[in-house]
């Protein structure tokens, strides 16, 4: 379905009869300021305004401007003239703009700036004050907030009409060459001659899209920003940021995450998306295009904008409110500000780069990054928490070892987003060789964490993630029932020499409202087993928090037919010629739902071939659950097809023992393993 709204009224009618025309003098006449001349032209030509002067120490091209139109090197020698301006447009580089700015205000001048307004909080203070005392507006060029979607897009959110809103993205991808930065002195650096420039993908090339994103979720002030995360990486020579993530929660409690590149394989629209429980509803605002996505279908709506030249002549006339005041840019300069004081941004591995063109047409790819940004927005996690390749390293919590090398980290999972039921897990998970055989926050479901415990149904608190299959529905619904798994305490021994050890944990389970459902004891051991496998344990006791029992259930467990995940659960990275079976049969197939002794899986990852075996103890009577076709996952189902009580003073235990190995093992392989081990239980 397409609707198309009414464009912007005729400037003649915006303004009060009784209002002179305004003179209006434009700094700035090239680069984007040749925009501006010929959206000048336009208004000139309607009536709306007379354009009387420039100032740009490179005059403009003669036969640009009519000859009535004064022509000065900077507003310096405009001001000394007195040409009568009513309103400036500053379309200078970004270290001018404030400076400028408040020159024109203490003149008496309306302004017009372009983005971003100013270059750090100080200077967005100080504009913000010299607008006040003189008594002058300050319209911010951020064009996209003209659009008529984004009242459109905020009625929609209003009615309910894509349920509750879960998360508010922003996503820009686009190429720019070695050229882009050569166009000027400040381009690409974060200060200038001891200036503030603050260039960059968020601040300066896509900050349509950050703007945009903070204005749907509605944070315009500085005090509608609780935090702002920055997470900054580069692949061109230069200062500043070209591909990095910034999240941003706001006082209201909503998340905002841009993931934004300079260095996509192709120019792509940038696209601010609403996240909701229905559906979701992503604007293109280049183009001013809605998308509304729910179960029901897609359909598509166009809309007018309304020019920001016009609205600050029609503020001015009527007293009509501005559509991008400088003092609803404060979100905005929040994060201008956090890019500006993190520190410099790291650079991609050349590696991880691929360059495409020749001399100054040259720009680089980033590998994998349209995957990358989908995978962030999705989980709203920076590039370093998805554990990137070429991003930061963010030291684990706790790391176990065997011989002084790392074979699996202990994430506390303090980061990972509310309704992916935040909580603790392994992940890397490495063989002794170092291949890595465990995934964290996958695109096809971000709330898959490594090797950890994990239930959808605690007397109805979801401490999985995602969507909670309930009976009622027969399906998958988001509902706001997550909990969060919290470590209480903690405490980790060494065998000594090497040989392993033990990580032991208290940890509670709370739900939505923060009290708790469950008690857990867990435990983590580890040992070399030869030069190629190590051996790691796990024991789990489940407990009421109260005096009353606890049901722990699955989606098996609430009528979904062999859904019966829960409990222990190791996601695995995607692997080539993977293979699963046991001692009684092969493939997902005939694994899946299985009661067997152990059961194994094998396959090429991305650092060589390696095995995993999965042995439960004897007379355990938990299937096996595993995935194999939609993606590669194993468990060891808890509640199949029916809840587990834990009653006070009887906690539920379970235990499971992996072996890992590098390799292809065969079955009679596993079979030697688990008898020279003895009963892992």
């Amino acid at each position: 379905m397409t609707t198309q709204h009414s464009t912007t009224a005729d400037p003649q009618h915006q303004r009060a009869a009784s209002i002179a025309v305004p003179r209006v003098a434009l700094v700035g006449v090239h680069g984007f300021g040749e925009r501006h001349l010929a959206n000048l032209s336009r208004l000139e030509q309607a009536g709306a305004l007379e354009l009387v002067a420039v100032a740009d120490p490179n005059p403009p091209q003669s036969g640009t401007l009519d000859g009535r139109v004064a022509v000065f090197p900077d507003l310096d020698g405009l001001l000394a003239a007195r040409p009568g301006v009513d309103v400036v447009i500053l379309a200078t580089p970004i270290q001018t703009h404030a400076p400028l700015a408040v020159t024109a205000l203490q003149a008496g001048m309306d302004v017009y700036v372009e983005k971003p307004p100013v270059a750090s909080l100080a200077q967005f203070e100080k504009v913000l004050a010299a607008a006040r005392d003189n008594g002058r507006l300050v319209q911010v060029g951020f064009q996209s907030l003209g659009s008529h979607a984004l009242p459109a897009i905020s009625g929609l959110i209003d009615a309910g009409g894509i349920g509750t809103v879960l998360g508010i993205s922003a996503t820009g991808q686009w190429l720019r060459t070695k050229a882009y930065f050569k166009r000027s002195r400040w381009a690409g650096k974060r200060s200038l001659d001891g200036t503030d420039v603050v260039d960059g993908v968020a601040t300066n090339a896509l900050a349509h899209a950050v703007a945009t994103a903070l204005h749907v979720a509605g944070a315009h002030t500085l005090d509608d920003v609780a935090s702002v995360e920055t997470d900054l990486y580069r692949a061109h020579a230069t200062e500043s940021d070209d591909t990095s993530v910034i999240r941003v929660r706001t006082a209201g409690g909503a998340t905002v995450l841009c993931a934004l590149t300079l260095c996509a394989p192709e120019q792509l629209d940038p696209t601010v998306t609403v996240h909701g429980t229905l559906g979701d509803i992503t604007l293109s605002y280049t183009q001013d295009e809605v998308v509304i996505t729910t179960p029901e279908g897609e359909r598509r709506e166009q809309y007018g904008r309304t020019d920001l030249l016009e609205n600050l002549l029609d503020a001015r006339a009527t007293g009509a409110p501005l559509l991008s005041p400088l003092q609803h840019t404060g979100a905005f300069t929040a994060v201008l500000e956090a890019v500006r004081t993190s520190p410099a941004p790291a650079a991609i591995d050349p590696g991880s780069i691929s360059w495409e063109g020749a001399g100054d047409d040259a720009h680089p790819v980033v590998h994998g990054i349209s995957d990358v940004i989908e995978r962030a927005i999705k989980a709203q996690a920076t590039f370093a928490e998805l554990g990137v390749p070429w991003a930061r390293a963010i030291p684990p919590v706790r790391t176990l070892t065997l011989d002084g090398h790392p074979v699996a980290d202990y994430q506390d999972g303090s980061q990972i987003r509310a309704v992916s039921s935040p909580r603790p897990y392994l992940h890397p998970v490495r063989t002794l060789g170092g291949t890595v055989v465990t995934d964290h926050q996958p695109l096809d479901h971000v709330w898959h964490l490594g090797a950890g415990v994990a239930l959808q149904d605690v007397d109805g608190v979801n401490f999985w993630g995602g969507r909670t299959y309930t009976r009622d529905a027969g399906a998958y619904v988001w509902r706001p029932d997550h909990g969060r798994i919290s470590t209480t305490a903690i405490h980790q021994t060494d065998a000594g020499g090497g040989h392993g050890g033990r990580l032991q944990e208290t940890l509670s389970w709370s739900g939505p409202s923060g009290s708790p459902v469950l008690l857990e004891e867990r435990t983590w051991t580890w040992s070399g087993v030869a030069p190629s496998t190590w051996r790691l344990s796990l024991d789990f006791a489940l407990s009421p928090a109260g005096d009353q029992p606890v049901s722990l259930g699955s989606p098996g467990s609430n009528g979904r037919f062999e859904g019966g995940y829960g409990g222990f659960f190791w996601r695995l990275p995607e692997c080539r010629e993977p293979a699963v079976w046991t001692p009684a049969g092969r493939g997902e197939q005939e694994t899946h739902g299985s009661v067997t002794r152990w059961l194994a899986w094998s396959g090429t990852f991305d650092g060589g071939p390696a095995t995993l075996v999965f042995v439960a103890p004897e007379g355990s009577t938990d299937p096996w659950f595993v995935r194999l076709e939609g993606y590669p996952g194993v468990g060891q189902s808890l509640a199949w097809d029916r809840p587990v009580i834990a009653e006070p003073g009887h906690p539920v235990r379970r235990h499971v023992t992996v072996f890992v190995a590098d390799g292809i093992l065969a079955t009679a392989d596993i079979n030697a393993l688990i008898n020279h081990q003895g009963d892992p239980s």
